[in-house]
């Protein structure tokens, strides 16, 4: 049997499960999951391997509307994960009544590339709804391929695997049969520390805040870790450290519990804020940030 290898990239509004639809896919926790919509900001590749096939999955943002040129260069991320797939899964969630992003829909149905529709978080409705949806989303898309799934609960997660397996062309591998992903360990550090941010402070303050893992140190029996939380103002830094520092060390001891499990071994982690003004403006600082 010949070897086929492909990409297969997970596009979909905000906050409509495609993170964890990413996380099942590869049996790993490469992609951070909050209830938060667009926590998402990176395309992340997600390998999977075995002797007769590579799949290189791929999370991206939710598409959007761009209020920050952060958004714009999300979008873009979107934009060429459309361009590069074998295989696009187009997820929406069983309460996603309307098309959120006009301009990638258009793309969706131009594109000769073969479409799974996968309509999320059934589980959360009744048969009535996942009908309907179903319905709906096969009138505006007919050539798409649909599969209600629970990517939360596992549901339905088989017979996708076994579509995918069925439309990868034949090709080499693209990757080593070694590696999981694309992306150093210190991006998914800042992912981790992330997350935590998105569950420990509300409105405006996560998605205003950007990190970066400034050293890594492996040492025989720890790994020291010292990350830097960017801020756009000083007021947003006094709400991340929180009254005598109490918010900010929740945060450390939150995101080295799960970058333990990760690394599989000891961590100390220090973490630090600092004001970068308007970072979500500045094309550059967001070059530097690798958006």
């Amino acid at each position: 049997m010949a070897h086929k290898s492909g990409f297969v990239n997970i596009i979909g509004s905000p906050n409509v499960g495609k993170s964890t639809l990413m996380n099942q896919l590869i049996g790993e926790k490469l992609s951070i999951v909050t209830s938060k919509a667009q926590t998402t900001r990176h395309r992340i590749l997600g390998i999977v391997n075995d002797e007769e096939y590579q799949i290189v999955f791929s999370d991206t943002p939710g598409v959007l509307d761009a209020h920050y040129k952060l958004h714009e260069n999300m979008m873009r991320f979107v934009t060429s994960a459309l361009k590069d797939a074998d295989v696009l899964i187009f997820v929406p969630d069983i309460f996603e009544k309307e098309v959120a992003h006009q301009d990638t829909f258009k793309k969706l149905e131009k594109t000769e590339i073969p479409i799974l529709l996968i309509v999320n978080k059934i589980d959360l409705g009744d048969q009535e709804r996942m009908e309907n949806c179903i319905a709906y989303w096969h009138e505006l898309l007919p050539k798409a391929e649909i599969l209600p799934i629970s990517a939360l609960e596992g549901f339905n997660i088989e017979p996708l695997w076994k579509r995918i397996l069925e439309l990868i062309p034949e090709n080499p591998p693209y990757y080593d049969k070694e590696e999981l992903t694309d992306r150093p360990m210190r991006f998914f550090i800042s992912e981790m520390i992330r997350e935590k941010i998105f569950t420990n402070y509300r409105k405006e303050i996560p998605y205003a805040t950007q990190v970066e893992v400034e050293s890594y140190k492996e040492e025989e029996e720890i790994i020291r870790i010292r990350a830097i939380i960017y801020v756009e103002r000083k007021t947003q830094k006094g709400i991340i450290i929180g009254h005598e520092g109490k918010k900010i060390k929740q945060v450390g001891i939150e995101a080295r519990k799960d970058i333990e499990k990760f690394v599989d071994k000891k961590v100390h982690l220090e973490l630090f804020v600092k004001v970068d003004d308007n970072w979500r403006q500045n094309e550059k600082k967001l070059e530097n940030f690798g958006y």
